[in-house]
């Protein structure tokens, strides 16, 4: 072979070569883009984003071209090496010679391409596109044929390559993405974008106020005590009820009294006309957060009565109940306690039963179980398995919850503090 021919075969190797591990580099490039970051930019007008997108959408039509450029340049790299061998050295170093080029194929145009393209997808991706489109036009009919012929294949075992697997994520999923930003989002975003996913899971007696909490007017009640309720709320709107929770008569707003009860006018019938003018809105168990927020929006109401299956008012859920699920709490930590928890002087907090595991955990910062009981006092039952005495102690998740009352075969009152 004289020194014009090998320098000629030596530079159709070369080129070989380089083909083949552009196809490696590319493809891998291609199939390990983020699909969401270049969904982003596509719509933000970016052409090479667009044109990704585009091939990406029928992937069995992209990996022909690639896997046809790929084995012609293989296949051309081998032939020159065979010929320059049986040309040069005769056929004794024929498999020294393949040997050599299978080594070299496979660092240069397969692990090293294919690495780098992984650790690079976006920028070897998208100049790369205004390469591809280009070949899918000029190679198409002979990728048309081999897709078919391996679609065909792909069919007999139940796979359809026109049905392209979905790129959208779950509410899981997408939890994981949210976690994995790390600074590309405050951290008190995702936070907040957690607690979004999070509604459709969580329903509403996890958070809602226990019945037993609930602050109300009781036309039962002597006229005095129920002025002393209504001067000493801190709520604006209060159900009023004849004798039980599950009578109520109508919902109270604050300011439609406030006048009246300064000035001493106020009187049992007009409060009951007062409260008549907004009806009670009573919701299921079982409700998730999604749909009751949904459900608050549409209804123009703030508050809303949970009932069992048999009607009985168990609790209270309110609007603000589920905003403070996404961002936290609205109100500074004293006021926040307010509800079932109160912080003692030595740095204990003494809870109520009725004050739900949910709400402790976002009030105090805990981490206590959510997946059971939805109250304290169950939470303490599911523990112990029975009916503790007052000053039986215990530690969960680092924190040592000591009961404190007892009543009615009912936890009242627990005390928390940290171990240690």
């Amino acid at each position: 072979m004289g020194d014009t021919s090998l320098g000629a075969a030596i530079a159709c190797l070369i080129a070989a070569v380089l083909l083949s591990a552009f196809f490696a580099a590319t493809e891998t490039a291609l199939m390990s883009i983020n699909r969401y970051r270049l969904r982003h930019r596509a719509k933000q007008g970016h052409a090479a984003a667009r044109l990704t997108e585009q091939l990406l959408a029928r992937p069995d039509r992209l990996i022909g071209v690639v896997l046809l450029g790929s084995t012609l340049a293989n296949v051309a790299a081998a032939s020159i090496v065979t010929l320059m061998t049986l040309q040069t050295y005769g056929e004794r170093w024929l498999a020294v010679a393949n040997g050599g080029l299978t080594l070299l194929l496979l660092i240069v145009c397969e692990v090293g391409p294919k690495t780098y393209g992984a650790l690079h997808a976006e920028q070897i991706a998208l100049p790369s596109a205004y390469v591809y489109r280009p070949l899918q036009i000029l190679t198409y009919p002979i990728v048309f044929i081999i897709n078919g012929i391996s679609n065909a294949l792909l069919r007999l075992l139940g796979v359809s390559a026109e049905a392209v697997a979905s790129h959208s994520l779950s509410a899981d999923e997408l939890r994981t993405v949210v976690a994995e930003a790390g600074a590309l989002i405050p951290i008190k975003h995702q936070q907040m974008l957690v607690g979004i996913l999070d509604l459709e899971r969580i329903e509403v007696e996890e958070i809602m106020i226990p019945r037993a909490d609930i602050v109300g007017i009781d036309l039962k009640d002597d006229w005095e005590t129920a002025l002393d309720r209504l001067r000493d709320s801190p709520h604006t709107r209060l159900p009023v009820y004849e004798g039980d929770l599950d009578l109520i008569v109508g919902i109270l707003h604050m300011k439609k009294v406030a006048g009246q009860l300064a000035r001493g006018e106020l009187d049992r019938e007009l409060l009951i006309e007062l409260a008549k003018h907004r009806e009670p809105y009573y919701i299921p168990e079982g409700t998730t957060l999604t749909q009751q927020l949904v459900a608050f929006q549409e209804n123009h109401r703030r508050h809303a009565f949970v009932v069992d299956e048999y009607g009985h008012v168990t609790g209270l859920v309110t609007i603000e109940d589920i905003l403070e699920e996404i961002v936290g709490e609205f109100t500074s930590l004293p006021q926040a306690l307010k509800r079932g928890v109160h912080a003692g002087a030595d740095g204990s907090f003494v809870v109520t039963g009725t004050t739900t595991v949910r709400t402790l955990n976002r009030t105090l910062g805990l981490s206590l179980p959510t997946g059971g009981p939805r109250t304290v006092s169950g939470l303490v039952l599911e523990k112990l398995e029975t009916i503790p005495e007052p000053g039986t102690s215990f530690q969960l998740e680092g924190h040592l919850i000591e009961v404190l009352q007892i009543a009615d075969n009912t936890i009242r009152t627990v005390r928390i503090r940290p171990v240690g």
